[in-house]
């Protein structure tokens, strides 16, 4: 089975495609879309829009996995997060690609064995789980590899149980 793992952003949305194959984890591509403060919002979010597209036209994944919103005090980027949420969300519905949402602390619990996991941490198992040699930069790379790793443990949990 093959994930799309998405960290939303308006200025980096970082993306990481994993395959897994049994329990077997497989890291086959990942990197970030950025987008430049100067531009448009709307450019901004159809450049989001573009590349998100291009990745599941070439790769085909099964699923896509998405952190969910976490509302902080700064208003203005949680606007902005959601919007660029919004677009990834549409983009999934536009390719009729299933969709599993998770909080960050669910990702954690996921991939470091506990929510209250810091950056490093989660980046630490990321790098240990999917054979990843140097850290994925920028973090945002890291954080939406481990969402698709959440993502494929839950999808991978769903089909055991609806094997029962």
């Amino acid at each position: 089975m093959l994930a799309l793992g998405i960290d939303p952003g308006t200025a980096i949305c970082g993306y990481g495609l994993v395959d897994m194959t049994g329990n077997r984890l497989r890291p086959v591509h990942y990197g970030a879309v950025f987008t430049d403060k100067d531009m448009q919002p709307e450019m901004r979010l159809k450049k989001i829009y573009d590349e998100i597209s291009a990745l599941i036209e070439t790769y085909r994944p099964d699923i896509m996995s998405v952190e969910q919103l976490f509302f902080n005090r700064n208003v203005t980027t949680a606007i902005a997060v959601g919007q660029a949420r919004g677009v990834v969300l549409l983009t999934a519905a536009n390719r009729k690609l299933p969709v599993l949402e998770f909080t960050p602390m669910q990702i954690k619990l996921a991939v470091v064995g506990t929510g209250s996991a810091n950056k490093e941490q989660v980046t630490y198992m990321v790098q240990h789980l999917l054979n990843i040699r140097q850290k994925p930069k920028p973090d945002d790379v890291a954080d939406a590899l481990a969402v698709a790793v959440c993502g494929l443990h839950t999808a991978a949990t769903r089909r055991w149980q609806e094997l029962k």
